[in-house]
């Protein structure tokens, strides 16, 4: 079985004393988080960045100390059964303009209760919730 690390990031902005979360539509269908693989010579943080600037233009965000989250799953590519590891980060922005990748299909921002209505995976929605939770904490 092949391995494969990647890092994504729970990105939010607040509004109104409200926080917003952003979910990407991927090909595939589903709603979910910022993530790509991790580049030789990278580190996870570093990947979360860059892959949030390819993904959504976005390069000014500021990470939450405190909040990594991994999740781990399976799935086939090119016949070969692929174990996937994601750490997520928790990032705020102030940036409100989304420019989207050919990755996805589309976008939205949404506070906590809409998004992990919207978010598809499990695994996500347990991302999410700790992320929440750690806002509401520190708040």
């Amino acid at each position: 079985m092949g391995e494969e690390k990647s890092a994504g990031i729970v990105l939010f902005r607040n509004i109104s004393n409200k926080n917003e979360f952003l979910l990407l539509n991927y090909p595939q269908g589903h709603w979910d988080f910022i993530k790509g693989k991790v580049e030789q010579n990278e580190t996870p943080h570093e990947t979360a960045l860059r892959e949030t600037k390819e993904e959504t233009g976005i390069s000014n965000i500021e990470f939450v100390d405190g909040f990594e989250e991994s999740v781990e799953y399976n799935f086939r590519f090119k016949n070969e059964d692929i174990h996937k590891t994601v750490v997520f980060f928790l990032a705020k922005t102030d940036e409100k303009k989304i420019t989207l990748s050919h990755e996805h299909n589309d976008f939205v921002w949404l506070e906590y209760n809409d998004a992990l209505k919207k978010t598809t995976f499990r695994n996500a929605k347990n991302v999410l919730s700790k992320a929440n939770e750690l806002l509401l904490s520190t708040s």
